[in-house]
């Protein structure tokens, strides 16, 4: 038999445990009958024997779907589905010492893609107050003279952007990539604004967001993380 290796890795079905095809069964089982939040699924006795399978087998499977957050047990109800959290269960693996560079540095790329991404949404939602807090973020920036209160100025001038952007899910994100961030910055030069008269800094963004477009926000993020992408090119 000729072997593919771009198929060579596919584990065949047959060697999938009985666990294994009761936790897919109960995906399409769930799906295909239009199971939403906040709905009761039958009985961990019911679903083994509409199944054929042993009891101890289908709770293990159950309680894969409690580890995913897709079901819960209820009081008086209970099994029920529920929406996931799917951040949170990211967030559980997303720890630089557990990944290999590659994966790393994807991470790194796609919060660099976000982090100028976000311009629409900023223009959408900003107000006085928003670019207030901004600006309070700057001359605390300026005034310091500490390389670690400057960073921890610098974090939360980018976490600031995001809660303008009034998306839950994009501010969590961004926390939860924030440690991935930093572990690969500690491998990467960063140039000093003396260093590249094309940098754009805090308090110029500041201003394109005061008097700009979006597009012009756009580019000028960019220049603001051009160092970063030309190191992982």
């Amino acid at each position: 038999m000729i072997q593919d290796s771009k198929i060579s890795g596919i584990k065949p079905i047959e060697n999938m445990t009985q666990v294994d095809r009761i936790e897919m069964n109960l995906h399409d089982y769930f799906r295909n009958e239009n199971f939403q939040p906040g709905d009761a699924i039958p009985k961990e006795l019911e679903l083994a024997e509409a199944m054929g399978v042993s009891r101890t087998a289908m709770r293990e499977a159950l309680t894969r779907f409690k580890t995913l957050g897709i079901i819960e047990s209820r009081k008086n109800r209970g099994m029920v589905i529920t929406q996931p959290d799917v951040l949170q269960n990211m967030n559980r693996v997303l720890n630089p010492q557990l990944l290999d560079q590659e994966t790393m540095q994807e991470f790194f790329e796609l919060r660099l893609v976000i982090e100028m991404g976000v311009a629409d949404l900023l223009y959408l939602r900003k107000t006085e107050a928003d670019l207030k807090k901004l600006e309070v973020i700057i001359e605390k920036e300026t005034a310091s003279t500490n390389k670690l209160e400057k960073l921890k100025l610098d974090i939360e001038f980018h976490a600031t952007l995001y809660q303008i952007s009034g998306n839950k899910t994009i501010e969590r994100f961004q926390k939860i990539l924030m440690p991935i961030f930093d572990y690969m910055k500690n491998d990467l030069h960063i140039r000093s604004q003396e260093e590249d008269e094309n940098y754009v800094s805090h308090k110029v963004l500041l201003k394109i967001l005061r008097e700009g477009t979006a597009e012009d926000f756009r580019l000028g993020m960019h220049k603001h993380l051009m160092q970063y992408f030309e190191q992982i090119k």
